[in-house]
């Protein structure tokens, strides 16, 4: 059973899912070191309180894996002084655009066509498949920057629980955590206070309706069978997880272990 850490969890004001993955236990034994490595939604809202707090982790490097539609809907990351903020979009900024603005915009029938039926939840799911299927070089990517020693770093999508949240998995399953470990610290995701904020922009009566949010739940949970889709696309494409590791993103035993001596205690 996965050992409980202390930890610290600021309240940040515009800043949605904010915390450190420090603490998580690896299989050997040793545990991811606090102040290395957070995750977050993004930035673009954060106050001046917020950025300050921000300012005093000693970041290095920022991963933002929106999308120029993501960033053009929610705006840019707030700057801060030092940092290196690198851009590596997770998908592609047409793909489900007509989708996100009928999440945004349509009407309690045209969401019933889009999402009941678990539609909704079958889209989570070959969403977390295709990026563990496709986006292979960004991950290693981010992994071999964190390795060349970019951290302290922070990584974050919208609302810090996909994109971001299977990035941080990534890097986790490299650097040896438990998969309990793993699979806990993604579904904090789902705590009412960081949960991200659903905008609907529409004025109709039934906008925020209970039937619509229970229609909208599945875009925005985080849930265990997603975070096992994406474990499953790993052994169902490379034979295992150190196969993908190896094989898919370019682990060689020299950088884990540069990852393990830069990101473990």
């Amino acid at each position: 059973m996965t050992q409980q850490v202390p930890s610290t969890e600021p309240e940040l004001s515009g800043v949605r899912n904010f915390r450190d993955v420090g603490g998580l236990p690896t299989v050997d034994g040793r545990r991811v070191a606090y102040g290395r490595l957070f995750r977050s939604g993004h930035l673009a809202h954060a106050t001046e309180d917020d950025a300050r707090f921000l300012a005093s982790l000693g970041l290095s490097t920022i991963f933002d894996f929106r999308n120029a539609a993501d960033r053009e809907l929610e705006g840019l990351d707030v700057p801060l002084d030092g940092v290196r903020n690198v851009s590596i979009p997770l998908t592609d900024p047409a793909h489900g655009a007509e989708f996100w603005t009928m999440v945004r915009e349509g009407s309690l029938d045209e969401l019933r066509g889009l999402l009941a039926g678990g539609r909704a939840a079958g889209r989570m799911l070959a969403s977390y498949r295709m990026i563990v299927r496709t986006r292979t070089q960004d991950h290693g990517r981010v992994l071999r920057a964190l390795a060349d020693g970019s951290v302290p770093a922070l990584m974050h999508c919208a609302a810090g629980k996909d994109r971001a949240g299977l990035s941080i998995a990534v890097t986790l399953l490299a650097l040896g955590v438990e998969r309990d470990a793993i699979e806990a610290d993604y579904l904090k995701s789902n705590a009412a206070h960081r949960r991200y904020k659903v905008h609907r922009s529409s004025s109709s009566p039934d906008a925020m309706s209970p039937e619509v949010m229970e229609l909208l739940s599945p875009l925005f949970d985080a849930r265990a069978e997603y975070l096992a889709a994406a474990f499953d696309e790993m052994e169902k494409n490379w034979g295992s997880v150190e196969r993908y590791l190896a094989d898919g993103l370019g682990v060689t035993p020299e950088l884990r272990e540069s990852l393990r001596a830069k990101l473990l205690d």
